[in-house]
């Protein structure tokens, strides 16, 4: 089964902060892997503890998309909740860190 994917205002805005090329690789890796079987866990894809950002988190070397999965009536769907930056210990989204 194939799951739509959609990005929410916020990470789109978060992906507009990034640069052409981190944009270009993260459009890539969710199409590529979160289109299918985006709950299965792997090395680079992740439940995470509760936290205000996002349920599930997708890694992409330094850069990290955060999402849903969300079952609707128009067929499963993958929303893309935040996009950011790991540096050292720190995540960065938006420009801004964040304490996941």
């Amino acid at each position: 089964m194939s799951y739509r994917i959609e990005y929410s205002p916020l990470a789109v805005d978060h992906l507009g902060t990034l640069t052409t090329r981190h944009q270009a690789i993260i459009v890539d890796a969710v199409d590529r892997q979160l289109s299918e079987e985006p709950f299965r866990e792997t090395r680079n894809r992740k439940p995470m503890r509760p936290n205000p950002v996002a349920p599930w988190e997708l890694r992409i070397g330094v850069l990290r998309v955060y999402y849903d999965i969300v079952e609707e009536t128009s067929g499963p769907l993958v929303r893309v909740l935040a996009i950011g930056i790991k540096q050292r210990n720190r995540v960065l989204i938006g420009g801004e860190e964040i304490v996941l």
